[in-house]
């Protein structure tokens, strides 16, 4: 009977934990790689880590000097290779990051061609390899799925034109920086996550004091609910026409006020005198370039003539380009390719062909095209993201309905900006009250008995 009791003590406790570990590893998987799967991975790294740079290939011959005193004063015969040194271990709720020094002889491009064998050798669910500085290089390593439920990181990056949208797989945030990639291109099938993308995209620049403008030629039925945080709206291809030939006359008044202050941009401008950013978002770039007929290819021509020199001068006028667009090639007509030229950021979710991917992709970031084909339909929101320095990494945008999107632009309607410009295309807010119908003037008395 006694042994019965101890063991009854003893296992229900040891059940109890079992349960609650694999609970937390199927509902709370940073609980669980916090308790569990940091201190595991930690023991297995400090313990095989020469082994495994061994193996991998990451280990050069030491210098004659180092070899010279390991013969004479450790009385070794053999010299043991020289792997990169470690220079910090960091975890964190997602996973683990590692600054290594790398000895002469390696460079950043060799551990990342051994990432995939250092993330089986040591059991995390993905290595990615970041140069910090020349010399140094981070392993970013995460210990579970983080894009399966995406929660963004609690600190927010810094800046006037910084936003983050979405999370990178290897924990951190995707941040859109205007002032350093000033112009993306997103692209994305039905289903695919591109709505939400620019969804959350709006609601982090809704908060910052800039204005935003949309074109959204399927009668608005995307962007008009965020008509009290736009500063204009085109919803007909005649309409969007008229707004970039504003824009592009806007671009140039700002211009001349860069010559009066002999400014290069309109951050090197005082505050007094600087313009609000513009943002123009584009929400089915294909729209633009299709006609029905040839009374519309001067129209066509001119709104691509002018989209593109938006792209090549509105930087330092501070007007930022979002194009976005199920399909995007050479076939849509003349000036496609030169408008995607322009456009330094690149975001592409699952895609009905491979020829959008390459064209998505494929200029800056070979190597990501057959990521981006791999993508599964089940997963909504996962996509590649790329720059012209050729790196790539996968991303998920958080889920974001449209109401709360919406309450979002209402919320900070105050920070809307008015550009006289701009004012024949400032899109009429409707309040609830007028949505409502009229108000009755006499009060209704009830009926009684």
């Amino acid at each position: 009977m006694a042994e019965l009791t101890a063991l009854w003590e003893v296992g229900l406790p040891l059940a109890g934990a079992g349960g609650g570990l694999a609970y937390a590893k199927a509902r709370a998987p940073r609980v669980y790689w916090s308790l569990v799967g940091l201190p595991v991975a930690r023991v297995r790294f400090a313990v095989s880590y020469r082994a495994t740079m061994d193996v991998c290939g990451l280990t050069v011959q030491p210098s004659r000097l180092r070899a010279f005193l390991v013969r004479n004063l450790a009385r070794r015969i053999d010299v043991q290779p020289v792997p990169p040194k470690v220079r910090r271990v960091r975890g964190s709720s997602t996973g683990m990051r590692v600054t290594l020094r790398l000895p002469a002889g390696l460079e950043p491009a060799d551990v990342i061609a051994a990432s995939e064998r250092l993330r089986h050798a040591w059991g995390v669910r993905s290595v990615a390899v970041v140069e910090t500085r020349p010399g140094f290089v981070e392993l970013r390593m995460t210990g579970y799925d983080v894009l399966r439920r995406v929660k963004m990181p609690r600190h927010r990056p810094a800046g006037p034109m910084t936003v983050p949208v979405a999370l990178r797989e290897d924990g951190t945030a995707f941040v859109r920086d205007y002032r350093k990639v000033p112009h993306a291109l997103t692209l994305g099938a039905n289903q695919s996550g591109k709505s939400m993308y620019l969804r959350n995209l709006i609601v982090e620049l809704a908060r910052l004091p800039v204005a935003l403008v949309g074109i959204d030629c399927k009668r608005g039925v995307e962007q008009r609910r965020y008509a009290p945080r736009l500063s204009a709206l085109a919803i007909t291809p005649d309409e969007a026409s008229g707004l970039l030939d504003a824009l592009v006359d806007e671009m140039e008044d700002r211009f001349d006020l860069l010559s009066q202050h002999e400014a290069a941009d309109i951050w090197d401008l005082p505050e007094d005198v600087r313009p609000v950013p513009i943002v123009l978002l584009v929400d089915e770039v294909a729209e633009l370039f299709l006609v029905t007929g040839k009374k519309d290819e001067e129209r066509r021509d001119r709104m691509v003539m002018q989209l593109i020199r938006l792209g090549q001068l509105a930087r330092a006028a501070a007007i930022y380009l979002e194009i976005c667009g199920q399909r995007f090639g050479s076939d849509l007509g003349k000036g496609a390719t030169s408008l995607r030229a322009q456009l330094t950021g690149r975001v592409v979710h699952r895609v009905n062909d491979k020829q959008t991917a390459d064209m998505g992709l494929g200029d800056i970031a070979p190597d990501a095209v057959a990521a981006v084909t791999a993508i599964p339909p089940d997963k909504p929101g996962v996509a590649v993201a790329g720059d012209s320095s050729g790196g790539w990494s996968r991303i998920r945008t958080p889920e974001l309905s449209a109401e709360e999107a919406s309450a979002v632009c209402v919320q900070y309607a105050r920070l809307t900006p008015a550009l006289p410009a701009l004012a024949p295309y400032r899109p009429v807010v409707t309040t609830e009250a007028e949505s409502a119908g009229p108000v009755p003037l006499v009060k209704p008395i009830p009926a009684t008995d």
